[in-house]
């Protein structure tokens, strides 16, 4: 009955369908420029994921210099284990700057005149793969991140070293490398819980700002419309068989919670709220299915153990596809402590929805409440 009353109220929104080839899809004449821009990027992606899986700190040499603080060797030993390290992470930094110029290129091909997002998704596949396979990689090197507490911890001794020897008027050689601006900028970016994401927010919330006369739906609604296309090949028996890995569905899977991690950074009232594009309360449930018995697959068992994706014993899936996409969104959707910054104040009066209404935190509306209770008794005493 409620299907019913959407279809005679007309609340069914129309997908586009059709299949989009992340396998094999090749650039035409007028997409290769771009393409090779792109594609000169992400092939150092998978060296970058690499270097970062075989991150293992300097964590011990770090705790000894710090336990035996007169110790010179000890200092040394543990520099000297700290600086290789730096430099590894300056490349990775490097790479997110690389990366945000490559998604403004994208979004610039993607979003421009006369076509719309759907028919520049359906007419671009190449591009569109190219954008796809920036989201993946996102997912991956934050997932890594997040679950790598020494990057963190040596690029910090590092600045503690590096602060004490200004002190005392003594310079290093690695500092002509990564100097005191550089290592300012990195500690920003590795501050992040998910720093190559932040990376990609800011690039396309710097590309909405930078480019006035384009309309900010069309930056939206590129993203909403990537999110469509990969629901409807998942949940279409037709376009899930025309894959030929099982890995191209995670890939699908992955870069739709991507896009929606995305749209719900750039978009000044979020994935979540009833007037998004984006209906994301149909998303988990229309996840593929996988056989009872099944294995893990590798991404799933590479998640960090404090999001568990409700395994069965033995490490085997439910028959039930769903706990994929819904892990995903647990450990990458934005905390709401974080502020948001509203598109609307990027453009004035071109605003793409009206703001949600202001609400406190708990704890400010139950002092408020004792405290209004507590002036009436006292007003009630008084007479007044």
């Amino acid at each position: 009955m409620g299907n019913l009353l959407k279809v005679l109220t007309r609340e069914i929104e129309n997908y586009p369908h059709f299949f989009l080839d992340f396998e094999n899809a090749q650039p035409t004449e007028g997409e290769r420029e771009i393409w090779n821009q792109i594609s000169a990027v992400l092939q150092d992606s998978e060296s970058i994921l690499a270097d970062l899986q075989a991150y293992k700190g300097a964590g011990p040499e770090i705790r000894d210099a710090i336990q035996n603080p007169n110790d010179i060797q000890l200092q040394e030993k543990a520099w000297n284990a700290v600086c290789p390290l730096v430099v590894r992470l300056k490349r990775f930094y490097e790479f997110s700057i690389r990366l945000e110029k490559a998604l403004q290129s994208l979004l610039e091909s993607l979003t421009c005149p006369p076509y719309t997002p759907t028919q520049h998704l359906e007419r671009e596949q190449a591009l569109a793969k190219e954008f796809a396979e920036i989201l993946h990689f996102t997912l991956r090197f934050d997932e890594l991140k997040m679950r790598n507490p020494a990057i963190q911890n040596d690029f910090s001794y590092y600045r503690r070293t590096i602060s004490r020897n200004r002190i005392n008027n003594m310079h290093l050689d690695i500092e002509n490398e990564v100097n005191n601006e550089m290592a300012n900028r990195m500690s920003l970016f590795y501050a992040e819980a998910t720093p190559m994401l932040k990376t990609l927010s800011n690039a396309t919330m710097h590309f909405v700002s930078e480019n006035k006369t384009l309309p900010i739906e069309n930056t939206t609604d590129c993203l909403s419309t990537m999110t469509s296309v990969c629901k409807v090949m998942l949940e279409t028996p037709e376009y899930r068989s025309r894959f030929t890995s099982e890995e191209t569905l995670m890939f699908c899977m992955r870069v739709m919670v991507g896009v929606i991690i995305l749209y719900d950074h750039v978009h000044p009232v979020g994935a979540f709220c009833k007037t998004s594009k984006i209906d994301v309360s149909t998303l988990g449930k229309r996840a593929p299915p996988i056989r009872a018995g099944e294995r893990r697959p590798a991404d799933l068992a590479s998640l960090p153990p404090s999001l568990p994706s409700s395994p069965t014993e033995g490490g085997a899936l439910p028959a039930d596809g769903r706990p994929v996409l819904s892990v995903c969104l647990q450990r990458s959707i934005r905390p709401q402590t974080q502020s948001r910054k509203p598109v609307e104040e990027l453009r004035g009066e071109r605003s793409l929805g009206c703001k949600p209404p202001l609400r406190l935190p708990q704890h400010e509306r139950t002092s408020l409440g004792v405290s209004c209770g507590s002036m009436r008794k006292a007003l009630g005493d008084t007479g007044l």
